[in-house]
């Protein structure tokens, strides 16, 4: 009997995490991309393996803040004029989720996925030597005003009761550990369970090679157009000029661009591109041992092997909208007044698209219609983080195998 099948759509980091998966169970898995090899979301993310991040961005209190972000042009938020009624939809949505109900719901199922991440995680990077990709030194999260860190007091007190742990610092206990940090932080709070990699493209193209070399898995060019299911047992992705690939399962983990194809199966989704962007500097003149979160203006520095990457801001403006660096300049000089000693000069600008729900949840569990296509997209900010698990879980459904955990949070069928 012929080993079974796998179309894999998408080559970023969660696709490759699941090619890894479906290899290891003995299926014949290829992976079609439009460029497999171009710079996406997992290469250019802040490269943070946030098991820590189980509060979803919604919650109380929330719409109080956003009109400050919007009024700021280079602010940690910004919406497209062109793209505020396609967006509505979206926002009621992400509006409904900030309700203390649904932020108690959302936040158990985050944690359930996040508190799996390191075993499905390292054993991964360990079999395609990379284990020495990830850094386990915590995070810190610093605050320039007491009266922000006591009003995220109840925030903390949410990741202390799903596992987490917490320490509060004080500024100077933060510039102990982190000496590049100005006077101007007064508190701080270490997570040790956070987690970070040297750099998210060194880690793709690593993974991507050696699924290539050692499980025989092909990395196809294509811009996957339809998806078709013949019956139960087979489906067909159609690509442009004819080009066609069958196999017994698919897996939709085209991050942003997933929720179209969705569509051609009959399955709504409320699915944004929620765009970052990131400058990183090869010679910061400035060394930090952790990533650095800063809480009141939303953003975070992290050390990696090539540099230190600066990242942050969300902006919704659809797929097809032109970047605009100016916010990536913005976040660099936004950094200097917390490490005086920063040099801006000689960085490399970046921009992407986030994939986001806004309930804060990933996609992932088969099509309402189609078994043999499973859904793996939509992870917002942890993609990174939960690539692994996210794998682990489509391997799981592909040979039917029971559930670790409660699924039902992420189905799409959440959006009918």
């Amino acid at each position: 009997m012929s080993a079974q099948s796998a179309i894999v759509i998408g080559a970023g980091v969660v696709g490759l995490s699941t090619a890894f998966h479906l290899a290891a169970e003995g299926l014949a898995v290829i992976v079609v991309d439009r460029d497999p090899l171009a710079d996406k979301a997992s290469f250019g993310n802040a490269a943070g393996i946030a098991v820590t991040e189980v509060v979803p961005a919604s919650v109380p209190g929330l719409a109080l803040k956003i009109p400050g972000w919007l009024l700021d042009p280079l602010g940690p938020l910004a919406v497209r004029p062109a793209h505020v009624l396609k967006l509505l939809p979206w926002l009621w949505a992400f509006s409904r989720a900030g309700r203390p109900e649904e932020v108690e719901r959302i936040g158990a199922a985050l944690s359930a996925l996040n508190s799996r991440v390191y075993n499905d995680l390292e054993p991964m990077l360990d079999a395609c030597g990379l284990s020495g990709e990830l850094q386990r030194r915590g995070a810190l999260t610093v605050y320039e005003s007491e009266k922000a860190f006591r009003n995220d007091a109840e925030e903390w007190g949410f990741k202390r009761r799903h596992g987490i742990e917490v320490r509060a610092l004080s500024g100077n206990e933060a510039r102990e550990l982190e000496p590049a940090l100005s006077p101007v932080i007064t508190n701080a709070v270490l997570t040790p369970q956070w987690s970070h990699v040297n750099d998210p493209k060194a880690l793709v193209d690593g993974l991507r090679s050696w699924l290539m070399r050692e499980r025989g898995v092909q990395i196809l060019t294509g811009e996957v157009r339809s998806l078709v299911v013949e019956d139960s047992q087979r489906a067909t992705v159609h690509c442009g000029e004819g080009r066609e690939f069958s196999g017994d399962f698919i897996v939709v983990a085209a991050g942003a661009w997933s929720g179209v194809l969705a569509q051609t199966l009959g399955d709504r989704v409320l699915l944004e591109s929620e765009r970052g962007y990131n400058t990183t500097l090869p010679e910061p003149g400035v060394e930090i041992s952790r990533e650095i979160i800063f809480a009141e203006r939303k953003f975070v520095a992290t050390p990696l092997s090539i540099g230190l990457r600066i990242g942050g801001a969300a902006e919704f403006g659809g797929l097809d909208a032109v970047a605009n660096y100016k916010r990536s300049k913005a976040l660099v000089a936004l950094a200097s007044r917390y490490f005086p000693q920063l040099n801006p000069r000689g960085g490399t600008a970046w921009a992407g698209h986030r994939p986001a729900t806004p309930d804060s949840l990933p996609v992932i569990g088969r099509a309402s219609r189609c078994p043999n296509v499973i859904y793996a997209f939509g992870h917002g900010h942890l993609g990174l983080t939960q690539a692994a698990t996210t794998g682990r879980i489509v391997a799981d459904l592909v040979k039917g195998r029971p559930d670790s955990i409660d699924l039902s949070p992420y189905s799409i069928s959440r959006f009918n």
